[in-house]
């Protein structure tokens, strides 16, 4: 499976690189610190909604009426024996793998790649990171790895990346800078998990 869709021979415009598990374990940190400060239960984050916010922070907008709509690729790498996506809804791996959504940003189109014996989960995204950024058809990516472990290595593998693509990384607070622009990951979760901004001033 993981080796099918690295080989894949077409991309497409936008793609969508995710530590599944990493983002799944933030999102619980956030509910949790959340439900404890402002005093109410969290529900699970809004898997469609937080792509669409990671896709607007990663630089993507509307297309005028009369333009063909976006289409996104989103990868989900996760572990082997891992089912789901805890703290999102759907997030159930066999649910998103091979599904997909239209919204106002276009269509998203989902894989689920699961982290085989043959590979650690550092090199698998580091790998798929590369093959998507050197493939011609993308244009735009957004990259969101387990930045508390593998940050150095996404920095280095995105050095030589062609100036015309749009590469945006999300960590959750501000990192040493590279040949990429950086979002802060917590306020595409937050908008997902339902938590207003007029919430956290109170």
């Amino acid at each position: 499976m993981s080796e099918k869709v690295l080989n894949a021979t077409t991309w497409k415009e936008n793609v969508v690189l995710v530590d599944a598990d990493y983002v799944d374990k933030v999102a619980f940190n956030l509910i949790v610190n959340f439900e404890r400060m402002i005093g109410r239960r969290i529900p699970q984050a809004d898997m469609a909604k937080w792509l669409e916010c990671v896709a607007l922070d990663g630089g993507l907008r509307e297309r005028q009426s009369d333009a063909p709509s976006h289409e996104t690729q989103v990868v989900l790498l996760h572990a082997a024996n891992g089912t789901r996506m805890d703290n999102f809804v759907p997030g159930a791996f066999a649910d998103l793998d091979g599904k997909a959504f239209q919204g106002p940003l276009g269509e998203f189109l989902i894989s689920c790649v699961p982290v085989e014996e043959m590979v650690t989960a550092e090199d698998l995204f580091i790998d798929a990171m590369q093959v998507v950024c050197n493939s011609g058809d993308v244009k735009r990516v957004m990259v969101i790895p387990d930045t508390e472990h593998i940050y150095n290595k996404v920095r280095e593998g995105l050095r030589h990346v062609d100036d015309d693509k749009r590469i945006t990384v999300f960590s959750m607070q501000p990192m040493e800078g590279g040949n990429y622009r950086q979002e802060i990951l917590g306020y595409s979760l937050m908008a997902a998990l339902g938590i207003r901004a007029d919430e956290i001033k109170e």
